[in-house]
């Protein structure tokens, strides 16, 4: 029981709890302390001379929070995170790499599971992956088709798309590179697609953690703990960071811009629940609802259950002694 009146404020129930689509998609911070008062989740940064100044987070509509160099939480902000269902993610400097991600613990296995079964069964992969080939190009893919020939089609489409805005911006020989070695010699287009991707990485990662998948069980990367957030990302990169990427090849900081522009993307394009009900479509093309409106988890907390291979699931909470002593 919960006796400190105060500490309620922190204790949503499930009817407060914000939609996916209702919330926000990322934020990223850097040399800050993030630590919980009686009011909120903030964020603390010492000034230059001395003072420090609070920024409280809206975590309750914050889909995902990025954590980069400097940065440092305490347990109880954390736990006001996890409780809110908002992913905490650590990243690298200006989020371009992605460490690791907290996923809360009150989630549904339904989709994470149904993810297992297409990923262990070669034919459901392979329907997977070429769903995806399909969600990208808006073309149908032959049957028969292989995995090998889909990911030569996709080369060629990617190179054809390079090209046509290296050319658009008359960026004559560019090169898709990316070395966090050497970054700051890198042009800008390539910085800003470094640090556009990550970001759109860290808004997938929040949307596989919010839907309870695995982000290590990928159709067509494999290898890394987050092939499936690769797999989702490329969705979306041909129409959002690429493009966005080569528009900044002038810009002084393409890094930072690119974030900010990719953010406003999320919020006209309302990008974190198309993602969500992508994902839901693969994994389960036969269902009814396919509107963004819809991608939401459920609305009550499921509670565990058994696993039968005959009788499905059972209940959970039971002595099944009982049913041995019967027979």
């Amino acid at each position: 029981m919960i006796n400190n009146p105060r500490r309620l404020l922190t204790a949503p129930t499930v009817a407060m709890l914000p939609r996916v689509a209702d919330s926000l998609s990322f934020l990223y911070l850097e040399h800050v302390r993030v630590s919980q008062d009686d009011t909120g989740v903030c964020a603390s940064v010492q000034q230059a001379d001395g003072t420090t100044s609070r920024v409280y987070l809206p975590v309750a509509a914050l889909s995902c929070l990025l954590l980069g160099p400097g940065t440092s939480a305490t347990q109880p902000a954390m736990a006001t995170c996890a409780r809110h269902n908002t992913t905490v993610l650590w990243t690298g400097s200006g989020s371009v790499r992605l460490y690791s991600g907290a996923q809360p613990s009150g989630l549904t296995t339904t989709w994470v599971e149904r993810q297992a079964r297409a990923w262990a069964d070669d034919e459901a992969r392979l329907a997977v992956a070429a769903r995806m080939y399909e969600m990208r190009f808006k073309m149908p893919v032959p049957e028969g088709t292989n995995l090998n020939t889909l990911r030569g089609l996709e080369g060629q489409r990617m190179k054809i798309l390079y090209r046509s805005l290296a050319d658009r911006h008359k960026l004559r020989g560019f090169r898709r590179n990316y070395d966090p070695a050497n970054w700051d010699q890198q042009n800008p287009v390539n910085q800003a697609l470094s640090a556009a991707n990550t970001a759109l990485y860290g808004a997938v990662h929040s949307a596989l953690l919010a839907l309870g998948c695995s982000p290590a069980l990928g159709f067509i990367h494999s290898g890394k703990q987050h092939s499936f957030v690769y797999d989702i990302a490329d969705l979306y990169k041909a129409d959002h960071t690429i493009p966005l990427a080569f528009s900044l090849h002038n810009s002084d900081q393409p890094d930072r811009d690119a974030r900010i522009r990719l953010r406003k993307d999320f919020h006209l394009f309302r990008l974190l629940p198309r993602i969500v009900t992508d994902v839901q479509n693969l994994l389960d093309p036969d269902r009814h609802s396919t509107s963004p409106e819809d991608a939401d988890g459920p609305s009550e907390i499921e509670l565990v259950h058994l696993w039968d291979p005959d009788l499905g699931p059972i209940d959970a909470g039971v002595n099944h002694a009982r049913e041995l002593d019967k027979d």
